[in-house]
């Protein structure tokens, strides 16, 4: 039902399984000390307070997937990477909504 409101305006909606399938890269801009707490295995943990100075550790030609613990910081870390020159960003919001999506 969320899906369909979504669309309905102008909203688009996320195949996370899809590009993680084909790829795309993880990225939890948690704290150290929260994702030792939980995780996604295979993420990238680069807190958002540091993404800028780890950049070179994400390629830019796969789709990046962010997440934290509730999607403000993902959303921050997404205007960080696009501003940066990543064209395939996608804001996941939580990383524990995520873990549905990965095998």
């Amino acid at each position: 039902m969320f899906d369909f409101i979504k669309k309905l305006f102008g909203g688009s909606t996320v195949n996370y399984s899809e590009l993680i399938e084909n790829g795309a890269v993880i990225v939890d801009v948690r704290t150290p000390q929260e994702y030792r707490s939980g995780n996604i295995r295979g993420s990238l943990n680069i807190p958002l307070d540091q993404l800028k100075g780890n950049l070179k550790k994400i390629k830019k030609d796969k789709p990046v997937i962010v997440c934290c613990a509730s999607g403000m910081r993902s959303g921050a870390a997404k205007g960080v990477l696009q501003s940066n020159g990543f064209t395939q960003v996608y804001n996941a919001g939580s990383w524990h909504k995520l873990t549905k999506y990965v095998n």
